[in-house]
């Protein structure tokens, strides 16, 4: 059992950044990955980036590559979702997930936190 907490959101300017991070308790199986989703109102959770578990490739979708970086605490284990440069479309709930593959399917999902970009 792996469980997910999500912080780090709030509310920034356009242009700004965020640093989002999810810590896991529980054994998290080598191999496995742990992602970073957004959803906003009315659409369905997207994929953003992907860290493997626990030696760190990663994967980005086109909505982050460039901006946002995903990166890991081993001490701690928590995986960081650095935004830079938000605008206001990537305002959303962000959630992390862990999974057997980037494209699932996804056992263990976090409670979201909001990220709000002011234009």
């Amino acid at each position: 059992q792996v469980h997910l907490v999500e912080s780090g959101g709030g509310l920034v300017q356009a242009g700004g950044s965020l640093r989002l991070s999810c810590t896991a308790s529980g054994r998290i199986p080598s191999g496995y990955v742990l992602s970073w989703f957004r959803q906003t109102p009315g659409s369905e959770r997207t994929l953003v980036a992907t860290f493997r578990w626990p030696t760190g490739g990663t994967h980005y979708e086109d909505s982050a590559n460039g901006r946002f970086t995903v990166s890991r605490d081993g001490v701690k284990n928590t995986v960081f979702l650095q935004m830079n440069n938000l605008d206001p479309v990537d305002t959303a709930v962000y959630y992390c997930a862990v999974g057997t593959n980037t494209l699932g399917p996804y056992d263990y999902w976090g409670q979201g936190t909001q990220v709000t970009v002011s234009s």
